[in-house]
């Protein structure tokens, strides 16, 4: 054929090394976060529970019936069902619950800052992965370009020899 030496089609290898992000590695070791993880004491376990009891429907239901309770008592004149439903519901409940269900919600909250901080650094993650991806295709293209420009020049020494391009007859 010729005697031209062929040119050198770089490996991708040679054009592209993945480097993982580290966020990769650190996500094998890590657990989800969960609020039952939270470093609280007692009080604050007492918080946890108290504040996922009220946020329950039959919470809702108890705290229908005793409204409801309170309201039949101003109608039929029951002063004193009236007296312990309004203590129960303006002492008891807004003074005690409340403060123990933002506790409780406190917690909650903090666990929901650490999952959303651990979605953050996946999302940072993939985009590394993403564009170190791209960088591998960019590399893959480079070297089928090279490929194509290779047999382009190998059809054009064909031709000047005179043989027809294609494949090798037997």
């Amino acid at each position: 054929m010729t005697d031209q030496p062929l040119p050198s089609i770089p490996k991708v290898d040679e054009l592209f090394h993945h480097v993982p992000h580290p966020r990769i590695a650190q996500r094998k070791t890590e657990k989800p976060v969960k609020t039952d993880d939270e470093r609280v004491g007692v009080n604050g376990k007492v918080a946890l529970i108290i504040t996922a009891v009220v946020g329950t429907m039959w919470c809702a239901y108890l705290f229908a019936v005793l409204g409801i309770t309170g309201i039949a008592g101003a109608v039929s004149n029951d002063s004193t069902l009236v007296l312990l439903v309004g203590a129960i519901s303006g002492y008891f409940l807004q003074l005690v619950l409340l403060p123990i269900i933002i506790v409780g919600q406190n917690i909650q909250g903090k666990a929901a800052d650490k999952r959303s901080e651990q979605t953050y650094k996946d999302a940072e993650a993939i985009l590394s992965e993403c564009l170190q991806l791209q960088q591998h295709l960019q590399a893959q293209d480079q070297i089928l370009d090279d490929v194509v420009q290779h047999v382009k020049a190998h059809a054009v020494a064909l031709r000047r020899l005179g043989s027809p391009p294609g494949p090798a007859t037997a």
